[in-house]
């Protein structure tokens, strides 16, 4: 399954209202580790369907990622039945990230 883009006017819709797990990276395209951590996020969603991923673009988007009090970036949120259950900042390799999925799952 490909990532899906969120907005501030879908997030409700495909995110808290989501019937699988979701975890939103919240990013922009100035933000160097936001692109390295952006074809790992690709991968990983290629290969799981237990999960969504999700992109937000910080900049076209200020209230969702205000709401949730990202001040870095990458930062990424696992939602699951509305609720944000796991956070983590910064990029990580793909080992890293499936161990905090799999934990917040």
């Amino acid at each position: 399954m490909a990532t899906i883009t969120i907005t501030d006017e879908n997030f409700e819709a495909e995110v808290l209202k989501s019937d699988k797990p979701v975890l939103v990276d919240f990013w922009a395209p100035w933000c160097g580790p936001c692109k390295m951590i952006g074809p790992v996020l690709e991968q990983i969603s290629g290969e799981r369907d237990d999960i969504v991923i999700a992109k937000m673009d910080i900049d076209e988007n200020p209230e969702v990622p205000t709401s949730f009090g990202v001040r870095s970036i990458p930062t990424m949120l696992i939602f699951k039945g509305g609720e944000a259950v796991a956070t983590t900042m910064g990029a990580k390799p793909k080992a890293q990230l499936e161990q905090w999925i799999d934990s917040a799952l």
